[in-house]
């Protein structure tokens, strides 16, 4: 890659970063920009999948004020994330994505219309006994599987199963969703790596890229007032799921 192909990945990972962290839309920017850059589509997937790793150490990094306190919750559900993120990485490895590409839109509406009132899934919701509880974990686990096989917009999914079950300000909720996410996201990148056609002359600059933004995107997150957060993730999915839709059924 030349230098301009460098430092434009290294744009968009910024920029992707910041999505990622904020509105949990990281592949809408990143994705695009290395189907721009030359990659063919399943190179492009499982190339991006291996640079938002760390986008999470980024993210992670950023959000200690709000990961306070949250070590055991993060550690609770994030092996379930975990294993959700390496059954999606071996699903993509092994099957087309046709079938994910047809219900992502709706998956989507449905979690950012969820973001606007988000339900509480039991009665015990804020209280560990809920954390653990079989229905929020294989919530989890639906959900990373989705983010280790296909992706788009996986954090909003994410976002929104936690905003359902955590008694916690949508910014915590986030840094949380920022850290479970990545772990799915890690374990699905590990097996693209051994196993998956990674461009790693683009994962160099896209990663760089995508440590600063995730750096910088719960900065950003925190000085959003009130519940404006959950409101324009929502907003954002439901754009999301729209235009995937369009692609999917037309």
């Amino acid at each position: 890659m030349d230098v301009a192909e460098v430092l434009g990945l290294a744009a968009a990972g910024v920029l992707a970063g910041v999505v990622s962290t904020v509105v949990s839309l990281a592949s809408v920017v990143s994705y695009p920009a290395l189907l721009a850059f030359g990659l063919p589509p399943l190179s492009a997937n499982v190339t991006n999948t291996v640079a938002l790793m760390f986008t999470g150490l980024g993210a992670a990094a950023g959000s200690r004020p709000e990961l306070a306190g949250q070590g055991r919750r993060v550690l609770r559900l994030g092996w379930v994330t975990a294993l959700g993120g390496a059954a999606g990485a071996v699903l993509l490895l092994l099957t087309p994505s046709r079938t994910f590409e047809a219900i992502a839109p709706w998956l989507i509406a449905a979690a950012s219309l969820m973001l606007l009132r988000p339900p509480r899934l039991i009665a015990l919701a804020g209280s560990p006994e809920a954390e653990r509880g079989w229905m929020v974990r294989a919530a989890l686990f639906t959900v990373a599987i989705y983010i280790g096989y296909f992706g788009a917009a996986g954090g909003i999914l994410m976002f929104a199963v936690l905003a359902a079950v955590l008694d916690q300000t949508p910014v915590r909720v986030n840094a949380v969703k920022n850290v479970v996410s990545a772990l799915a996201n890690a374990v699905a990148a590990i097996g693209f790596a051994l196993f998956g056609p990674v461009d790693w002359s683009a994962v160099a600059p896209l990663a760089a890229g995508f440590l600063v933004g995730g750096w910088l995107g719960p900065s950003i997150a925190r000085r959003l007032p009130g519940q404006s957060l959950r409101v324009v993730a929502a907003v954002c999915g439901l754009l999301v799921a729209l235009k995937l839709g369009i692609d999917a059924y037309r």
